[in-house]
């Protein structure tokens, strides 16, 4: 698929003015890179990302707006690859990777992963070059009713390479191991497996020790999924919160930041310079403290998880 993915690139960055011109600011874009006990953050100015972090997700909004993911409602010169019978691939006109793409569903219903991260796997699979991600409804999803994944170019998110150092086994059959790392300020459960089906098992397990807490349609989560040695890695991050208190607030205090999978991977996005000027690593582990769970709450979710596996 890598062949054909490439050439959906290519096409559309030589035919749609819209892309061709965010992708080429990506080249100017400003990054400064901080260093928190061993793991990198990257902070990214990135002005055309104000769509996705600025957008509006209550009910009503939603209701009101045409959906961007349906095919009606996109623009006549966005082209797109079938990924099976149910996903279209198309070039995302608004990159935060060099090579940023998004997955949605040929139907319009809700954003919801149970019965989904089969396909999430299937994708990761096929496109061995990318990171593959999901956003929870109430975690960075600008389009909620609108199932949809992304993906973005390998060796972009600082932690793909991290997620090894510091972890903890939590639980390992012959073709599966389930970890979490030691960092306080962003818990996560990271599935290692070779095996599709035992992946989905301790996939389902989490969901539902989530789900039993949660008052929402969907626990809140962001994923993380890719490919390699002929094993999936999937980072869980649960969430308790959609938008840290500094989104809303005013003067000084304002940032606006809506973390999202990309955030959670160590690329912080800031659509306003002002923000990207005064951001310092002190506000990024605020912000991650803010909208993960607790570090009480992952123990108590792994206990769980031990007494159910």
């Amino acid at each position: 698929m890598k062949e054909v993915v490439e050439q959906l690139l290519h096409e559309q960055l030589d035919s749609w003015s819209t892309a061709k011109l965010n992708y080429a600011a990506l080249e100017n874009v400003h990054v400064k890179t901080f260093v928190f006990n061993g793991c990198s953050f990257v902070v990214q100015f990135n002005p055309a990302r104000i769509v996705s972090s600025a957008a509006k997700v209550d009910s009503l909004s939603i209701k009101e707006r045409k959906c961007f993911l349906c095919s009606e409602n996109r623009p006549s010169e966005q082209n797109g690859l079938a990924f099976g019978t149910e996903y279209i691939v198309l070039v995302n006109p608004f990159p935060i990777f060099p090579k940023h793409l998004t997955v949605p569903s040929l139907t319009h219903c809700p954003q919801l992963i149970k019965e989904r991260i089969g396909d999430m796997m299937d994708l990761a699979k096929n496109l061995t070059e990318y990171v593959v991600f999901y956003n929870g409804p109430k975690c960075g999803a600008s389009a909620p009713d609108h199932v949809h994944f992304q993906a973005g170019n390998k060796g972009f998110l600082p932690f793909e390479d991290k997620w090894k150092d510091k972890r903890g086994l939590i639980l390992q059959s012959s073709d599966a191991r389930l970890w979490t790392t030691s960092e306080d300020y962003r818990p996560v459960f990271i599935i290692e497996s070779s095996d599709k089906d035992s992946a989905i098992h301790i996939f389902n397990t989490i969901y539902n020790v989530l789900k039993n807490s949660s008052p929402e349609d969907e626990p809140m989560m962001n994923l993380l999924a890719w490919y390699e040695d002929e094993s999936w890695i999937i980072c869980l991050f649960p969430r308790q919160k959609h938008r840290p208190d500094c989104f809303a607030a005013e003067g000084d205090a304002q940032f606006m930041i809506s973390p999202a999978s990309v955030d959670l991977g160590g690329v912080f996005i800031t659509p306003l310079e002002k923000d990207f000027d005064k951001i310092t690593i002190e506000d990024i582990i605020s912000i991650l403290k803010e909208v993960c769970i607790s570090v009480d709450d992952k123990n108590n979710i792994i206990q769980r998880i031990k007494e159910l596996l």
